[in-house]
Parts: structure tokens; C-alpha cells; sequence
């Protein structure tokens, strides 16, 4: 907390130097903080000042730390940026960037500014930026890099640390090396950890592990990034359908795509369209275009609910009573086949459960359904009766109804998303206004139904 109040005290002085156009002591106080921090600072400075003075903050920086700040920018703001520097300073930022961040500046950029930026690259450098580029946006060759730390197995320990001493600095990891033969097939692995307590005479061969975990180039990243929780490691090589080596993922890229994946699974559970703008830079329109479908789609459902409710209006006008009860039990199937869903759903995202869980899914959500059923209805079998002063029948009837909606709420709950996996749709699309709309309609066919037959109407 002390540091948070710190940091907006700097955001607060650096945006007041600017006011003053004090560009000077402006960067003198963001060169006081680490590269982060600074990126954070010119977010802070685009959202009070506007682009134009983060741009001059920004090329105020040392070219060095610039570009370090730059890759921890958001990409929009890359591309503001990108669109007020000469070329000059673009070419000297794609020059220094990570590969992998360099790619994904380039696929967000207008073609021209591509090919302006590709003009001055080399002719191989253009066929390996242009490989990237094709791949699907998320596939694992969307997120790998080029620079890892390749070694031949007929190396000595003490050639393979010569060759990492002289190449490591422009690798994205030395933590972890990898053993190709001359076709660039990916023969196993070897840490660093491993050739740093080795004897030097010794060979690679002798201490690389063919029993290694890779991706292919066009594994979704949600796969790669259950290996990289599974496995827990810092880096994974990446290999085309002919097993060569052709880059690494390494788990900051994938701490990204997590984030993503989340975010997107929230945004399907809640029935809105996925989006990567930030909130507060999506437009009012498109807040409602993202959000509007879904609502008019769960609209329609309630109109076939009240459809159903009008085909009992005989039971309703019999014993009015009924209607009062009826949002209790509609509101606790919905919460009911939400709970089960949010845990089936988070269960597949982790791996917890798979399709094939399916029956010992059910029969657990049937028991525990069955008891949480029973102990609502026991106790709105006593409010019904003795505070509501209801007949022993109407009070049946409401925790009969109870029971049943709440069984076949967590039924429909849990089994909903598993249906969805299987079938290749995502389970968070079934979450909580797909169920509450399903659970509603059952609510009111199996109360009514009960009240016809305990009530005899």
C-alpha cells in the first residue's frame, strides 16, 4: 500500500513537470524507477495529457531503456506511440525488441508500416518475420521465439558454455538448451544447471534428456499453456510437423495468454462478446454491440418462460397464493445450476475433470443436490406453515417444487458444460445466463406440475 501511495505521488509530480513543459526533470524523475514502472507512468501520462506528451516522454528516454519500456507498454499504446516516432526510431525499436515481442507489435500494425519496417530488414530476416506472422494468431507459433541456445550433441561441456557465453546475451534463456542434429531435428534437452557441474571433456549426448515435452506450431495456446501449469517450466520448445526446432515459448509469454484465456472466459460467462480493449477505452456502442445479442437471445427465453406460466393460469387463479412463491424457487434453481456450473467449468479449465468424468459428475451433484434440496425445503416447510400461515398442502407443493428444481438445476448445472466440451463448443458459454434461463423454465413447468397434482386443481 505504502508503495502504491508513493507511485501515484511520482505519477503526480511527473504529470506536473509536463504541465510546465519541464521535459528535463520529467525524465530525470522517471529514470529514478525500473523500466516497468515507467511504462506504467507514461499509461498514467497518456490517460491525463493525452499521447502527444507521452510521446515526448518517451523519446526523451535513452534509446536502451526506451525499448525495454516499450515491450511492457499495452499494444495500443505501441501503436500511438509507433504512429508519432520517425522511422528512424521505429527501425531502432524492432531492431531491439525480443523477437517475440517484435511480432506482436507487427501483427497489430497497418501493412504499410510493415512493409516499410520489412524494407530494411534483411532477406532472411524477412522470411523469418514473414514465417511468424502466418501463423495463427493463437497458436503456439504465434507466441514462440527464434533466439533459444541451440547445441550439437558431439559437443564438449566446455564448447557448449563457450558457445552459450557468446551467444546467450542475445537468447531469450540460457536456463535451458536444446540438442539438434544437421537437419534442425530436436534430438532432446539439457540445462544449464547440468553443463555447469559437468567435467568439460564430457559430451552432450552423454547428458541431454530425449524424454522431453514439446508443442507443435499449431497447438492452440490454451494447450500449451495447461503443459507450462502441468509441468511447471520456465520454457518449451516448439517443433513443425516434421520435428525440427523451429523456436521456444518461454512462461512470461504464457503468463499473458492465461491472462488472456481468463479474461475471456469471463467475459462468456457473463453472455458478453470477447473483447481485448480495456474497459474504459471501449466506446459506448461497442459495449452494447458486444453485450446487447446475448441479453435479446436470454429475452426471447423468458417469453417462452412466461408462455408456460400462461398455460397454468388455471392452477394460478385457483390459488393465487402460488404466484408468491414462484421468484423464491425460480431464483434459487438459477443460483443453484450456477454454482455447479461455475465448478464444472473452472474444474475443466484446470484439468480437474474431463468429459469422460461425466457419470461420477452426475451421481455426485445428484447427492449433493439431493441434501441441499432437503434442507431448503425442511426449512421453508416451516416459514410456509407456521410464519405464512399456509395450509399444510401449499406448503407441500412449494418444497416439493423446491426439491425437485434444485436437483434438476445442479443437474443441468454441471452437466451442461460437459455436454458443451464434448462437443467442441467452450463450457464457459454455459454458465450463468444460459443455466438461469434453462433452470427457469424447468422451475416453473415442475412447480405447476406439482401443484396440479398435490393440489388436485
Amino acid at each position: 500500500m505504502e508503495n502504491e501511495f508513493t507511485m501515484d505521488g511520482i505519477i503526480k509530480t511527473i504529470i506536473e513537470l509536463l504541465k510546465l513543459k519541464k521535459y528535463s526533470r520529467a525524465r530525470d524523475e522517471m529514470l529514478k524507477n525500473n523500466t516497468v514502472e515507467i511504462a506504467e507512468i507514461l499509461e498514467e501520462i497518456i490517460e491525463e495529457l493525452g499521447i502527444e506528451k507521452a510521446i515526448i516522454s518517451f523519446r526523451t528516454l535513452p534509446k536502451d531503456v526506451s525499448v525495454e519500456v516499450f515491450a511492457y507498454l499495452p499494444i495500443d499504446d505501441q501503436i500511438d506511440i509507433i504512429a508519432g516516432i520517425t522511422d528512424r526510431e521505429i527501425q531502432y525499436i524492432m531492431d531491439e525488441l525480443a523477437f517475440d515481442d517484435m511480432i506482436d507489435v507487427l501483427e497489430e500494425l497497418p501493412a504499410n508500416v510493415v512493409d516499410k519496417i520489412l524494407e530494411k530488414t534483411t532477406k532472411d530476416e524477412r522470411r523469418t518475420i514473414n514465417t511468424f506472422l502466418n501463423y495463427p494468431e493463437t497458436s503456439a507459433g504465434s507466441l514462440m521465439t527464434p533466439d533459444y541456445i541451440s547445441l550439437r550433441k558431439n559437443m564438449t561441456v566446455a564448447d557448449a558454455l563457450a558457445y552459450i557465453k557468446k551467444e546467450g546475451m542475445d537468447t531469450e534463456t540460457v536456463y535451458t538448451c536444446y540438442v539438434k542434429d544437421e537437419g534442425r531435428k530436436l534430438l532432446g534437452i539439457v540445462s544449464l544447471r547440468t553443463l555447469v557441474v559437468s567435467d568439460d571433456h564430457v559430451r552432450i549426448e552423454e547428458l541431454m534428456h530425449e524424454d522431453m515435452v514439446y508443442v507443435n506450431v499449431l497447438d492452440d495456446q490454451e494447450q500449451v499453456s495447461d503443459l507450462f501449469k502441468k509441468y511447471g517450466f520456465l520454457a518449451m520448445p516448439v517443433v513443425d510437423n516434421e520435428q525440427r526446432l523451429v523456436g521456444i515459448i518461454t512462461v512470461d509469454d504464457i503468463l499473458d495468454v492465461i491472462d488472456e484465456e481468463t479474461t475471456e472466459d469471463f467475459h462468456k460467462m457473463a453472455g458478453v462478446a470477447v473483447s481485448t480493449e480495456e474497459y474504459l477505452d471501449m466506446s459506448v456502442w461497442k459495449h452494447v454491440k458486444n453485450r446487447l445479442p446475448w441479453l435479446f437471445i436470454l429475452m426471447l427465453s423468458y417469453v417462452v418462460t412466461g408462455g408456460i406460466i400462461s398455460s397454468f393460469e388455471d392452477v394460478l387463479s385457483n390459488v393465487i397464493v402460488l404466484v408468491t412463491y414462484l421468484p423464491m424457487l425460480m431464483g434459487t434453481g438459477g443460483n443453484s445450476g450456477s454454482q455447479s456450473a461455475t465448478l464444472i467449468i473452472r474444474g475443466l479449465a484446470l484439468g480437474d475433470v474431463d468429459t469422460g468424468d461425466a457419470l461420477k459428475v452426475l451421481w455426485k451433484e445428484l447427492r449433493v443436490s439431493f441434501l441441499i434440496g432437503l434442507v431448503l425445503s425442511v426449512l421453508n416447510f416451516a416459514r410456509i406453515y407456521w410464519m405464512d400461515g399456509e395450509g399444510v398442502m401449499v406448503a407441500l407443493t412449494v418444497c416439493g417444487a423446491m426439491l425437485v428444481i434444485v436437483m434438476a438445476a445442479k443437474t443441468i448445472g454441471s452437466m451442461l458444460p460437459m455436454g458443451a466440451k464434448k462437443v467442441g463448443i467452450d463450457p464457459a458459454l454455459m454458465a450463468s445466463p444460459m443455466i438461469a434461463s434453462l433452470t427457469d423454465m424447468v422451475s416453473v413447468v415442475a412447480y405447476f406440475a406439482l401443484a396440479t397434482l398435490i393440489l388436485g386443481i
